[in-house]
């Protein structure tokens, strides 16, 4: 029997691996961001991951830009601006909320959903090959993981704004 401050065969598995994915993931990281840049539209307005994320919040339909900043977790000035690219590349059109004046609304223009939907489907493809390269149960395995890795972060930002 082991000691409780003893680590075990599997803790030393888990931060061999841990070390692994922590030298994996800034290139994962950059690699999709490339990707990403070079699948964007031409547009005045440059382009990225950022965007990406605001439009598909947006695909689901019309939002308050507070409740986008609130969803993709960035600052109300920075959410703006990414609306602001996004309009000047004619993606999303801008409203005055007819309840409350002081809220602005932002969607996916009419006429822009088919470059928007293009887009995003060509800025993850290099993921959706990995994906469809596992087995289901895999794919359901990695989710898992990224969403408790993904909670994990969210907590501990959390934890210190409080």
């Amino acid at each position: 029997m082991t000691e409780p401050d003893e680590p075990t065969e599997s803790d030393e598995g888990c931060r061999a691996m841990s070390a692994r994915l922590a030298g994996i993931f800034p290139r994962v990281i950059r690699g999709l961001r490339r990707h990403q840049e070079r699948a964007a539209p031409e547009s005045s307005a440059a382009l990225g991951p950022r965007h990406i994320a605001a439009l598909q919040e947006l695909l689901a339909g019309p939002v308050g830009v507070g409740d986008l900043a609130y969803r993709l977790a960035l600052t109300l000035p920075t959410v703006s601006g990414v609306i602001a690219d996004l309009d000047r590349a004619g993606f999303v059109e801008r409203r005055t909320d007819s309840l409350d004046r002081r809220r602005t609304i932002v969607e996916i223009a009419p006429g822009g959903r088919c470059s928007v939907e293009s887009w995003l489907e060509g800025s993850v493809a290099p993921l959706a090959r990995v994906l469809a390269a596992l087995e289901p149960q895999e794919r359901v395995a990695f989710l898992k993981a990224m969403d408790l890795l993904e909670r994990e972060f969210t907590s501990e930002a959390e934890a210190q704004r409080s």
